[in-house]
């Protein structure tokens, strides 16, 4: 309809979060490495909140209104998960990285948020989280064989994986290929 409505909401969007984009970048990085496991947790519930009270829209429920902005806390995981799992590694020992336990714990704090994704459903948002992931793992010094071994492990259990795809994502992915 009405290309001025569209114009003047990001024109006021930009004037707003602009600012405060410029006083986030100031903070210290210690208030992020101190804060990550926090905003972790709270962005976790928003994912929870979301599933249960969340705005539905073309099927799709994955917003919170907070009657100023809607939010999108999935979009917020992708930092979470890279700020968790830089925190994690930080505070681990160079010898215990490859270790069961340490791996497991890493997994489990990507798988998470990756779930509560998918039911929403947003499989491209789940993929980012899920990459950014394996990012930080292999940053983090997690040995070149587990990567090979899930790879292989991924590519064997792609069909099962396939099977449980809604058809539009399967066209998706079919139409990225």
């Amino acid at each position: 309809g009405e290309i001025l409505f569209h114009t003047k909401s990001h024109f006021i969007k930009l004037l707003i979060f602009f600012p405060l984009m410029l006083l986030v970048s100031f903070f210290n990085i210690k208030f992020w490495h101190v804060m990550s496991y926090f905003f972790y947790v709270i962005i976790i519930l928003l994912l929870i909140w979301v599933s249960i009270y969340g705005i539905k829209a073309s099927g799709s429920q994955r917003w919170i209104n907070l009657y100023f902005i809607v939010l999108q806390p999935s979009e917020l995981m992708k930092i979470g998960v890279i700020m968790c799992l830089a925190k994690y590694f930080h505070r681990q020992k160079i010898d215990n990285i490859n270790s069961f336990i340490n791996i497991t714990i890493a997994l489990t704090i990507i798988i998470i948020p990756i779930i509560l994704v998918l039911s929403q459903p947003d499989l491209g948002t789940s993929i980012l989280i899920a990459l950014s992931g394996l990012i930080i793992l292999w940053l983090g010094g997690v040995r070149v064989k587990y990567f090979f071994i899930s790879f292989v492990t991924f590519l064997i259990s792609l069909p099962f994986i396939i099977s449980f795809l809604k058809p539009y994502q399967k066209l998706r992915i079919l139409t990225f290929l």
